[in-house]
């Protein structure tokens, strides 16, 4: 989804923040305070843009000044994975965190890309490493080994398909092997051997133990207390949540299609479970939307500043650019085009 760019004045970004529900995150409402201050970085940055030939993606859980005065680009990271490809800018600077930015790194080698976040980690894809991967696959020889694209590039290279939240279920549904190891999110694993046998599709999945420290956080019994406060709402779950919060949903997928989902729905009010950054955005974007219940941060995805994306237009050091040597590219790059293929299909 293409951001909105042009704010060239205090004023224009203040009526666009003055859009905001009062309820919709702390980090949304500060941004009424501190609009004029902001304008300045945003129309520096947009001359950077412009001189280094770049662009900007940005997750949609990266902080709003960044969404809404600087990208290019925003959705999750299937979206942006594809706009990366896409794009003609000799330099990426992507919002987001580093998994991210190696994905588009693996699908543009020749490009520059940039991570403006101070701390790019995730807790998936900190949970396993190549040489794991490499322990699993001689321990479970005849399994097709599937990987959330929230790993690195080294596991990425050792695995024959990867997979996102918007297209795991499809992916697997899809591949002709019916034994399967998925990684390195646990929770994602259960729900997709829930999923598959809901389809009718008989599938051997095994699966790692990693979690997300934002989804996991969401319990069944905060989904209940929440549907007795809220009857009307419809439940949007992120796939990375419990099976047991997933199974009481009425809507599962990434955070794009969650955005699509409550956009296109008439039921006016939603329980979202995934980070508020989404809930922020449909508050902002669809004001006739009602986004109950609790809010969690990724602090991760947070990181991103403006200040940040200055300071890597305008100097990058080398930990800045994003590097995949190209032993290890060629390998991810097969699990990624595979990804497109069985998604496509």
């Amino acid at each position: 989804m293409p951001a909105i760019t042009e704010l060239d004045n205090s004023q224009s970004l203040f009526d666009k923040l003055m859009k905001i529900k009062k309820d919709s995150g702390l980090c949304y409402q500060s941004l009424i305070e501190k609009s004029t201050e902001l304008v300045d970085k945003i129309n520096t940055i947009q001359e950077l843009k412009a001189e280094k030939n770049a662009v900007i993606l940005a997750h949609t859980y990266v902080i709003p000044e960044i969404i809404y005065g600087v990208s290019d680009f925003v959705g999750d990271s299937y979206a942006l994975s594809k706009d990366a490809v896409n794009t003609p800018a000799q330099t990426i600077v992507f919002a987001s965190v580093r998994f991210m930015g190696e994905t588009a790194k693996i699908l543009n080698p020749h490009k520059d890309v940039l991570m403006p976040a101070t701390d790019g980690g995730c807790t998936l894809a900190d949970a396993i490493n190549a040489e794991q991967v490499r322990k699993l696959r001689a321990q479970y020889p005849d399994y097709t080994f599937v990987c959330y694209i929230n790993t690195t590039a080294e596991v990425k290279a050792e695995c024959d398909v990867c997979v996102t939240s918007a297209n795991v279920f499809k992916v697997v549904e899809n591949l002709p092997n019916d034994k399967i190891y998925f990684l390195p999110d646990r929770m994602m694993g259960q729900n997709l051997i829930e999923e598959m046998k809901r389809r009718g599709i008989k599938k051997d999945i095994k699966y790692f133990s990693g979690t997300c420290y934002v989804h996991e956080e969401y319990t069944l019994e905060q989904l209940l207390d929440m549907k007795k406060r809220f009857p009307n709402a419809l439940v949007a779950a992120h796939p990375e949540c419990q099976p047991a919060v997933c199974q009481k949903s009425d809507f599962i997928g990434s955070t794009s299609q969650i955005f699509k989902y409550i956009k296109e729905s008439p039921n006016k009010e939603f329980l979202m479970l995934t980070e508020c950054g989404l809930g922020a955005r449909l508050n902002m974007e669809y004001p006739d939307k009602k986004i109950v219940g609790t809010c969690t941060f990724c602090k991760y995805m947070k990181s991103n500043t403006l200040d940040d994306i200055i300071r890597v237009l305008k100097n990058p050091t080398p930990e800045d650019y994003i590097t995949v040597s190209e032993n290890v590219r060629i390998k991810a790059i097969k699990s990624i085009e595979a990804m497109f293929e069985y998604a496509e299909k």
